[in-house]
This record gives structure tokens, sequence and C-alpha cells, in this order.
């Protein structure tokens, strides 16, 4: 029988996996809450040129926290694996796949803030198609951004999903941090399926059910040392 712990114990994933979040929780606040809000002028491309223009640092600091947080998720996505694998291998396989490819996606998205960039820093481009139009495709790779990473969220969703079933089935994870952690990709799925079908309207169920995760986070944080080493 092979034992789960030769290449890396689950108490050492569980503490990968909390720090890994704790890490990607503070990037993707620093990026999605603290720095884009601050340049993005919604519907005001020739505000938003302006404050990318005066700060472009800050808007390259808010692309390298992205990067990191879909190199975050690759990690956890590892963690997480091995970490639920004794609960079933398969299962924890595809969700391990789900954030994987999320993670893909954000960084294909994270390329349309790279785009955007290029477009007002490209002079002989502004020279050719004018300011209004050089500023109205910056905004358009912004936006290209958003709804990219939207549709990676439906597959941050699922994992999250498969993810809560795997805790809940555990055994040595309390169950009701599944139960949780389900909610929370519920409320992904709902929120971005129902924005697609139904644009007008504005659900967003994951500013109130998504902190699941984050639930998850501490717990591991604070008990995933005792953790009890399983093997096959």
């Amino acid at each position: 029988m092979a034992n789960l712990s030769t290449d890396i114990s689950m108490r050492k994933a569980a503490g990968i996996a909390g720090y890994g979040l704790l890490l990607m929780t503070f990037f993707a606040l620093l990026s999605d809450a603290l720095i884009l809000p601050r340049l993005i002028v919604p519907g005001d491309a020739a505000a938003t040129a302006g404050n990318i223009m005066a700060d472009q640092v800050l808007f390259r600091l808010a692309i390298c926290s992205f990067i990191v947080v879909a190199v975050l998720d690759v990690l956890v996505a590892w963690a997480f694996y091995i970490l639920l694998r004794s609960v079933n291998r398969s299962i924890s396989l595809l969700a391990a796949w789900f954030r994987l490819v999320y993670a893909a996606i954000l960084i294909f998205s994270i390329v349309f803030l790279v785009i955007a960039l290029q477009i007002l820093n490209d002079a002989q481009y502004l020279a050719i198609s004018g300011t209004d139009h050089s500023q109205a495709m910056m905004m358009l790779f912004i936006n290209a951004f958003s709804e990219a990473w939207a549709v990676g969220l439906i597959l941050f969703g699922l994992h999250l999903v498969l993810l809560g079933y795997l805790v809940l089935r555990s055994g040595y994870i309390p169950g009701a941090l599944g139960l949780l952690v389900m909610l929370a990709g519920l409320s992904y799925l709902s929120d971005h399926f129902i924005g697609y079908l139904v644009p007008d309207q504005n659900i967003a169920l994951s500013t109130i059910f998504g902190w699941g995760e984050l639930v998850f986070m501490i717990w591991l944080l604070v008990k995933g040392h005792s953790i009890p080493e399983i093997t096959e």
C-alpha cells in the first residue's frame, strides 16, 4: 500500500494551502479592491487613461499582483489535492484541474491589462488612431479583462463545490467548513451564470456567501497542524 506522506505530508499540505490562500487574499485585495478602483473610472475612458498615465507604476503593480494570485492558485490547487486525495482521489484531482484551468484563464485575462497599458504608451498607435480611439480601445481591453476573469470564476465556483464536498466527506475536517465552501462555490456559479443569462440583473450572492474559502483558510492556519496522516 502506498503511503500518502512519502512525498509531502497532509499537515504540510494544509499549511501550504492556508498560507497560500492568505497571500492570495492579500494580493487579490491589493490589485482588485485597492489599486484598480482607484485608477479605473467606469464609463469614462479619458479619466481612466489619465489616471493610469499619471501612475503607471501602480497599474503595473496591479498586473504583477494578479500574476502572483494566479501562481498561488496553482500552488493551492496542488496542496488541496494532497490534503483531500485520501477522501476520493478522482474527485480531488478533478477539483484541482478546475482550479488550474481557472488560473490559466486568469493569466489569459491579465494579458488584456498589459495590452491596455501598451496602447496608452504606443505613440505611433496614438498618432494614427487619435486620442479618443486609443482611449476607447484601452477601456475595451480593461473591460475584456473583467469579462474573461468572470468566465474563469465559473470554473472556480465548480472547484469550490467539489472542494466543499471533499471536506464534508473527509471526517478529519469539520463538515460545517465543507458546507460553507460549497455554498461559496454555488454563489459564484449563480452570480456569473445569471450575469450572462440576464445581464440586467445585478445579483452578487458571492459578496454574501463567497467567504467560505476564507473561513476554511483560517481553520487551516489554526488547526491544519492537527490533521491526521492517512495512508492508502
